[in-house]
């Protein structure tokens, strides 16, 4: 019996022409590789409390929500996740990364050179194509 995919919803923030990355912890899954910030939904949680919740809790951010972006599908040997990204605007940044090891802001070229989360792939390639 395969279980439901998990919901895990992201934040596609841009300013001034670069995108903000974190990189995973040591100790998580999908060690060192980069992602868009957010986090698993909670029962009964809505996409967007769910996302403002973890980037306060991971990084001390907070964002406005612009409109939600495509969802992604991806399947990993143990469980599919299916990534919900929303496009972001910064309202405040007292950076603090509780769960990251890194973060950064990068160019779209830039981009393509990180080593991504399996599941984050997709997104940065339509971010690269469709908001860049």
């Amino acid at each position: 019996m395969t279980s439901p995919p998990v919901r895990v919803t992201c934040a596609v923030i841009i300013r001034e022409g670069k995108v903000f990355a974190a990189r995973r912890g040591r100790h998580s899954s999908q060690p060192l590789q980069w992602e868009f910030p957010g986090g698993k939904l909670e029962p009964g949680e809505s996409e967007e409390a769910c996302l403002h919740r973890e980037l306060a809790e991971e990084l001390n951010l907070k964002v406005s929500i612009v409109s939600r972006l495509p969802e992604f599908t991806h399947s990993y040997p143990e469980s599919t996740i299916v990534l919900i990204p929303f496009l972001c605007r910064l309202r405040q940044c007292n950076l603090r990364a509780r769960e990251h090891h890194e973060t950064a802001w990068f160019t779209a070229p830039e981009l393509f050179s990180l080593d991504w989360s399996r599941a984050d792939i997709q997104v940065m390639e339509f971010v690269v194509k469709e908001l860049l």
